[in-house]
């Protein structure tokens, strides 16, 4: 009788053993706020006749919003999803080829569940960020607050299925059938784009395959000391057609001068070719050279960060005080990031 009792204590003890050390579903919320101020120092900054770089987000004049941004996610031992909503100005931009069909489509940034098959393949359905490029649509996870060309010119989100392998340790594949670009809330064209991305110990060659165009970029960086990282962005899109197309580069140097200050640079050359969107120009084939000083604060939760930015176009691409053409603009943001 002692034994049977003894033995089944031990059971339970290894049952509630068990129990504790198995890792319970995760349910977070997290996410951002961002506001900023932004002033031309050598063109208008009125609202009627301000001028900005052709890149996405912080181009408002004066002090500005940016974007509420709220990630709910539930992270299973196989299962998960993310609801990833944004609200402000910033987000309007991110999704803005929504709504397309519903109310509240606007302000979806990303909407995704995801099953992992095994410790090797991951599959994930819904809406989610782009996986080109370097630079996010959050601030957050950017260390320059203004955008780069090559980002803002690139796709920001896709709705699909993709699949996630993991080769070895240092291999990873990813393969992914979409709806056309940007188009997040349903397919209205009955046209599919295919994604691939094949990663390499944080280096990432990425292709993307639509049916109005095909673009390929590479996404890496590497840690040159503890202290000072390279980040690396290029990527070359041509549309169908013979319709044009970008192609630019763009380098990230940043060093950490302590645990709560770092200083970062974007130096960024980016080229159309034919009319595709003239950087704001009207003129075919323009180019420009975008040069980003940033330096980052941290306080606890909160980042405050400083920017001087250079943009210097092939064409007049900006105005200036006299309200005419000039092709160099000069501007200054500082930012505050609070993140959850």
């Amino acid at each position: 009788m002692k034994k049977l009792i003894t033995l089944s204590m031990l059971l339970m003890a290894s049952v509630l053993f068990a129990q504790e050390t198995t890792e319970a579903p995760k349910f977070t919320l997290s996410g951002s706020i961002d506001a900023y101020y932004r002033a031309n120092l050598n063109a208008p900054n009125d609202a009627d006749n301000w001028t900005a770089p052709g890149s996405s987000f912080a181009n408002l004049p004066g002090f500005a919003l940016g974007m509420a941004n709220v990630v709910a996610s539930y992270e299973g031992e196989k299962v998960g999803f993310v609801a990833d909503l944004v609200f402000g100005p910033r987000g309007t931009d991110a999704i803005f080829a929504s709504p397309m069909y519903s109310a509240t489509g606007n302000i979806v940034n990303q909407l995704y569940a995801y099953w992992n098959v095994s410790e090797s393949v991951k599959l994930t359905m819904g809406n989610f960020n782009t996986f080109l490029g370097y630079e996010v649509i959050s601030p957050v996870a950017n260390f320059n607050y203004s955008t780069s060309y090559l980002f803002s010119y690139g796709p920001f989100s896709h709705t699909g299925l993709k699949a996630d392998f993991a080769l070895s340790e240092d291999f990873g594949l990813m393969l992914a059938v979409m709806n056309d670009t940007d188009l997040t809330e349903f397919n209205p064209t009955g046209d599919y784009a295919f994604g691939a991305q094949l990663g390499y110990k944080g280096q990432f060659l990425n292709l993307l395959v639509d049916p109005s165009f095909t673009e390929i970029d590479f996404t890496g960086g590497f840690d040159l000391s503890d202290s000072f990282f390279l980040g690396i962005n290029a990527a070359y899109l041509t549309l169908e057609n013979d319709g044009g197309g970008f192609a630019g580069a763009a380098l990230y140097p940043q060093y950490a001068v302590s645990d709560t200050f770092t200083l970062g640079l974007r130096g960024e050359y980016f080229v159309e070719d034919g009319d595709f969107g003239a950087i704001g120009t009207g003129v075919e084939d323009s180019s420009v050279f975008a040069t980003t000083l940033t330096a980052s604060f941290a306080i606890d939760n909160l980042t405050i960060k400083p920017e001087i930015r250079l943009d210097s176009a092939s064409d007049n691409a900006f105005l200036n005080n006299d309200l005419a053409g000039q092709k160099s603009l000069s501007s200054f943001v500082l930012a505050a990031i609070y993140s959850f």
